[in-house]
């Protein structure tokens, strides 16, 4: 079940106008009126430039050459007026596009994390977290930037340069059409130069993507770095991709700044043959110096928008690698989702069957084989056996992490694959080995149990977890942060809050994935009084490291390479020395790991207390 990334398509005019098309059909409509003001004011301030380059021509004709000082007043408030305009309508476009743009950043950010969260978990097993916050926080720019560069080059450089180019052939046909010799060379090595960019870009952002996603890593993990020493080889290998990305934007400089002397030098040409050859035909043939400095005023102001349409496909190859490295992500299917039709989920008692499910993550290696047991309502059933035996499996089987490839999973005699998810999950109550904790207080991981909790309810599930007491020892109480993943806790504390989290959850079933083997013995013994009246009317399935922790369990499974090997209680399973049970407690026990004369077990519930409590959710 290896989760297989979309191919990556080449980079062609064609697949810029598919993404673009794309991403014009999911925002246009929401967007129109708000491009087309801005448009509107990109055409203001090109209309201003073109007028710019055309006064010059009765500036110098009626006022230096004709020497009209009536004009003079009437002049001067038209060029006013039209910067004024130009002011304005650049002020507008501006905020107008950036207010768009921001919005369209927070829109896909928000659209991408809603689509993840509908990915099964097997994606997230084989994606980098780093890498998927980098493209939530990169990435997501090139559809602003797509829309942006699409609509400024259109509406501003554009229309800019035909208003120009109409100003220089209205004022000389002739030297307009002489000084547009200088396009095809220039459209050539944009062309050429474009063929070189392309290839480097999506390296570029896919190792700015990976160095993001490092950096993050590093620091969430720094007590694991400390510890182990690992400060050098890691800013190593940070400084590798550094480096790296380093050396990408400085081909890519290199490569698309020629565009900038080539340019220059080709403007340089035509400007010097224009004024040559306007300088002849003003001293030999007497024609009046205003048309001519009209044209090259609009020759002048014609070479920015020129450059910046050229160079606008630097920035485009960029943008649309962006983008289209997001819709890579929008565009995976679910491989998981609720069966047409799916009924809610209906659970009286919490009976849980597995019917000869079988299970592989890849195809060569088998986890879970014609594996058949009853987890009893209300009862405490223990899942032990040694690691890689296929425990935890069970349990994400269980809750639908996975679909199982045959057999099925019975609960209260609901097909759990045909129920919804959000139903199924709804109805379960999940403590794992290595607990997480939110960013937020800890009253805000406790409720995310269940959204609608009170907060005497809340305070209700820590006193039963056993954590009120260091809770209120806290600085704020229930409202004190809890930092990165917790920081500010012990591991036995996190434990509790995870666990008060279950409680006030109020479901049926209760999920134990090894919630007490990475704890002291103090926090252990904590840890499990607490799960003691957690389990009450509960139907609960512990997997189980330390075999000390499920002797008083109703009904313990053992499992061996994905099989079912023995089944039954403590003392059963006991009686047989040779049984593989049997030979776990005798390794434990020489290794020290928990004897069971030692050892506080973990007690279930009398059986008066469960009957009471089995039919419908626990209060």
């Amino acid at each position: 079940m290896t989760f297989q990334t979309p191919s990556k398509p080449k980079v062609t005019p064609r697949a810029v106008t598919a993404v673009l098309r794309r991403i014009i059909a999911e925002n246009g409509r929401d967007y129109r009126w708000s491009y087309a003001f801005a448009a509107a004011c990109l055409i203001a301030v090109s209309g201003t430039t073109a007028f710019t380059a055309w006064v010059m021509s009765p500036v110098v004709n009626q006022i230096f050459y004709e020497r009209r000082g009536d004009l003079i007043v009437w002049i001067c408030a038209t060029i006013m007026a039209a910067f004024l305009v130009r002011g304005f309508a650049g002020y507008g476009q501006a905020v107008t596009l950036a207010k768009v743009g921001n919005n369209l950043v927070a829109r896909y950010q928000k659209r991408l994390f809603d689509h993840l969260m509908k990915l099964g978990v097997g994606f997230f097993s084989d994606t980098r977290s780093g890498r998927l916050a980098a493209q939530m926080n990169e990435n997501v720019n090139g559809i602003r930037d797509l829309l942006s560069m699409t609509l400024t080059s259109i509406a501003r450089d554009g229309v800019t340069l035909l208003g120009l180019l109409g100003v220089m052939i209205y004022q000389d046909p002739v030297l307009s059409l002489s000084s547009l010799l200088i396009g095809p060379p220039l459209i050539w090595t944009v062309t050429y130069l474009m063929r070189r960019v392309r290839r480097i870009t999506r390296e570029s952002v896919q190792i700015n993507s990976r160095l993001i996603g490092a950096v993050q890593e590093a620091t969430q993990g720094i007590a694991i770095v400390k510890a182990f020493t690992m400060e050098e080889e890691l800013s190593r290998r940070i400084g590798a991709l550094a480096d790296s990305a380093e050396q990408r934007g400085n081909k890519i400089a290199r490569v698309s700044e020629r565009l900038s002397p080539i340019s220059d030098m080709l403007a340089g040409l035509a400007v010097t043959g224009v004024i040559a050859y306007s300088g002849y035909r003003a001293i030999v043939l007497g024609q009046p110096p205003g048309a001519v400095f009209s044209f090259i005023t609009a020759l002048l102001l014609a070479y920015d928008p020129a450059r910046r349409l050229a160079r606008m496909q630097v920035g485009m190859e960029r943008a649309l690698v962006n983008a289209r490295m997001i819709y890579e992500l929008l565009d995976i299917e679910p491989q998981q989702g609720d069966t047409p039709g799916a009924a809610e989920a209906r659970f009286t008692t919490g009976e849980v069957r597995f019917n000869n499910v079988s299970f592989r993550y890849v195809e060569e290696a088998p986890v879970l084989q014609d594996l058949s047991f009853v987890a009893a309502a209300g009862k405490m059933t223990a899942i032990v056996g040694a690691s890689g035996a296929g425990k935890t499996t069970l349990v994400a089987l269980l809750q639908r992490f996975y679909d199982v490839e045959a057999g099925t999973i019975v609960i209260d005699g609901q097909d759990i694959s045909k129920i919804t998810k959000h139903s199924l999950r709804s109805s379960i109550a999940y403590v794992s080995q290595q607990p997480y904790l939110f960013e937020g207080t800890i009253r805000d991981n406790i409720r995310y149990g269940r959204l609608n909790a009170t907060d005497a309810e809340i305070e209700q599930a820590a006193r039963q977890a056993e954590a009120d007491g260091f809770i209120r020892q806290q600085p704020q109480g229930y409202d004190t942060p809890v930092g990165e993943n917790g920081v500010t806790l012990s591991g036995g504390q996190r434990q509790r809050v995870s666990i008060a989290r279950a409680i006030v959850r109020q479901a049926p079933i209760l999920l134990l994935d090894e919630a007490t083997s990475a704890l002291d013995n103090e926090a252990e013994a904590r840890v499990q009084e607490a799960l003691i009246q957690v389990m009450e009317g509960r139907t609960t399935i512990v997997i189980a490291h330390r075999l000390s922790t499920v002797v008083n369990a109703d009904h313990i499974i053992v499992l061996e390479q994905g099989h079912l090997v023995e089944q039954g209680t403590h003392a059963s399973l006991m009686a047989d020395p040779h049984s593989v049970y049997a030979r776990f407690h005798r390794v434990q026990g020489k290794k020290g790991l928990g004897l069971v004369d030692d050892a506080k077990p973990i007690q279930t519930p009398p059986p008066r207390s469960r009957a009471k409590k089995a039919v419908g959710r626990p209060s």
